[in-house]
């Protein structure tokens, strides 16, 4: 898996500290947030695994630039500590941002979910499960790489902890730098992703919202193959693919995120609005 390695290292998980801090000095916010709009439509913008809000805020700014309102919720077991993560299911995170989304139902319509990684798998079952507007995932992992989700509830025992390689999957360096991030992932966590992708695949066809799916060309934490598979196993009539040649894994700061963001605000305004 590229984003685990020296899993024996589990002594650097427990030590971790808090999710705020980021891999540089430049200071960034990975607070959750709430930006306005004019009242009518409403966007939940979900983060990744091990990730915070600062990572989809690109999403949320240029929905609020267009008048929708854009909500980044930190999901259970983030922003916190790795330990804290370990203890949360993915059931958790998927009623919290069940939670959010009637919140924002009773307030608002349309309503959209956008959600990067983890939070696409989250949007995903939330469509499944439930009429929604319009959806758009981006780096979206329906399995992850090579053997780990068969191993990893083993390893979660005697490892409860696996130290990151390399940093965020992030091309543009800078951002990779700023990027707030885990130094280490609880495998308990992961085998919880696991549990959601496992979840979320047999579901794909009860998708019927108009979708934009959108993918890193560089991406190595997810197989940018699940993004096509996503856009043909969903029953959508409206479906988009956005392949994005100059990211990695976290495109909305990459260097394609102004482009992902542009995509994402026209799909869902021009393309899923009641007319």
């Amino acid at each position: 898996m590229p984003w685990m390695s020296e899993v024996g290292k589990r002594a650097g998980g427990a030590r971790a500290a808090s999710q705020g801090r980021a891999e540089s000095d430049d200071p960034v916010d990975p607070s959750p947030f709430d930006l306005e709009g004019d009242g009518r439509s409403a966007a939940l913008c979900l983060h990744g695994f091990t990730g915070t809000p600062y990572e989809v805020r690109p999403l949320g700014e240029a929905l609020a630039a267009r008048g929708v309102r854009a909500l980044g919720p930190v999901l259970p077991g983030h922003n916190a500590t790795p330990r804290r993560l370990a203890e949360v299911t993915h059931g958790e995170w998927l009623e919290a941002a069940r939670s959010h989304l009637h919140a924002l139902r009773a307030r608002h319509d349309p309503v959209f979910v956008l959600g990067l990684s983890m939070g696409g798998l989250l949007a995903l079952c939330l469509a499944a499960d439930e009429p929604l507007d319009g959806i758009v995932v981006v780096a979206t992992p329906l399995r992850l790489r090579g053997p780990v989700a068969w191993l990893v509830p083993l390893l979660k025992v005697v490892y409860p902890f696996a130290r990151k390689r390399s940093g965020s999957d992030i091309l543009d360096p800078a951002a990779r730098r700023r990027h707030p991030s885990y130094d280490v992932l609880p495998l308990r966590g992961v085998h919880e992703l696991v549990r959601l992708q496992r979840r979320v695949r047999p579901r794909l066809g009860l998708v019927t919202c108009p979708i934009l799916v959108a993918h890193g060309a560089h991406d190595v934490t997810a197989d940018p193959a699940d993004a096509r598979e996503i856009l043909a196993s969903v029953a959508s009539e409206r479906r988009e693919l956005l392949i994005l040649e100059g990211s990695a894994h976290n495109v909305p700061v990459d260097h394609d995120g102004p482009r992902l963001a542009a995509a994402a605000a026209e799909f869902l305004l021009r393309r899923c609005s009641p007319v």
